[in-house]
């Protein structure tokens, strides 16, 4: 299996791969290649589900929440910006068998994508979306007298939102804590729009088209790298179309991948949503719609400043949050979507217990 060696926040990392930054054309160079939404037969493809977290992306899947990488990180009270609007997280929810995360906002998404739900991922036509970098100077491997383009480097990080396509090669086991992966391949041969990955793409939707619409199949995890064109060295991450003659490895431990008659190119991955759906759909019914529950954040002086009780709990019901008593003096104050306030203090069991209107 090809190692993962870039996450898409660098992101890919499936057995050693790095994050993802930025869609790369094999066809063109051009910046602004793919940067309006797509139309024709790809009108519909997902360039409308996708907003900004951190920099990076995620898709709305609820009414109030949405999916992304789980690696790129982020804490409640970051703002989501979907179509001109930002959304205040409340609330997050990591999957423990993957880089899945799923947040909760304040407010309600004027659309949310479909999910796909099929096991019959391997050999469909994808549209795949990211926000990092066009494709830089190339990557020459030297024989002799003869010089051969290998791919190109990433290139400088623009924040542009790009789309590509691809076909999805396979599903790959990526071990504890990434699950089940979809693979593609940035093949000379794959058309105009044929895409790869790079540093920043962490979290950009994969969609497939399915009864006549573009449902979300997975989410960007890495693309494999780095490589060198020599032994030595720390490398570069690069959008490869023949890793043939180039060395993959990290620095002091690298090793050449042998010349054949044909092209080997390097792929990319993006966890598989159809795997974990019963997780996914299990998120939804509690919380998609639903009022997130207050945050209660904690101070040691009344100024701040605040960070949020690691160890309280929040019941709905009874409207009521519960902290263990502090030994010193602490502040406290509740973070929520509307205005709350603490209407008095009481205790239970070595545990203050706040009331809340």
């Amino acid at each position: 299996m090809a190692r993962f060696s870039a996450r898409l926040a660098l992101l890919c990392m499936l057995a050693a791969a790095l994050p993802a930054r930025g869609v790369i054309f094999y066809s063109t160079g051009d910046p602004l290649y793919n940067t309006t939404e797509p139309a024709g037969e790809l009108a519909g493809s997902g360039w409308q589900y996708q907003g900004t977290w951190l920099g990076f992306l995620g898709t709305p899947i609820a009414p109030n929440l949405f999916i992304t990488a789980g690696h790129v990180g982020g804490s409640v009270g970051a703002p989501f910006l979907f179509r001109g609007q930002s959304y205040p997280t409340s609330a997050f929810y990591r999957d423990a068998d993957t880089d899945l995360a799923i947040w909760q906002v304040c407010g309600a998404f004027p659309a949310y994508t479909p999910l796909y739900a099929g096991s019959d991922e391997t050999g469909k036509r994808c549209v795949v979306f990211g926000c990092g970098a066009p494709r830089g100077e190339p990557v020459v491997v030297t024989n002799g007298a003869s010089a051969a383009v290998k791919g190109w480097l990433w290139g400088q990080p623009d924040g542009r939102l790009r789309w590509g396509e691809n076909q999805l090669a396979g599903i790959v086991n990526g071990g504890s804590g990434l699950g089940d992966v979809l693979r593609a391949t940035f093949d000379a041969n794959g058309g105009t729009n044929e895409a790869c990955l790079a540093g920043g793409d962490s979290g950009g939707g994969v969609f497939i088209q399915a009864g006549g619409a573009w449902q979300l199949a997975g989410l960007n995890l890495s693309v494999q790298g780095p490589f060198n064109t020599t032994d030595r060295g720390a490398g570069f991450n690069a959008a490869i179309f023949d890793i043939g003659g180039l060395y993959e490895g990290s620095e002091g431990n690298w090793s050449r991948v042998p010349d054949l008659p044909w092209p080997q190119p390097a792929a990319w991955y993006a966890t598989r949503i159809s795997a974990r759906l019963t997780w996914i759909k299990s998120i939804i019914a509690a919380h998609g719609g639903a009022e997130p529950p207050p945050v209660l954040e904690v101070a040691a002086a009344v100024q701040g400043p605040y960070a949020p009780a690691a160890s309280a709990s929040a019941n709905l019901e009874s409207r009521t949050v519960t902290v263990p008593i502090p030994t010193l003096n602490q502040f406290y104050r509740l973070r929520h979507c509307r205005s709350l306030r603490i209407t008095r203090v009481t205790t239970d069991a070595g545990n203050l217990v706040l009331w809340y209107e």
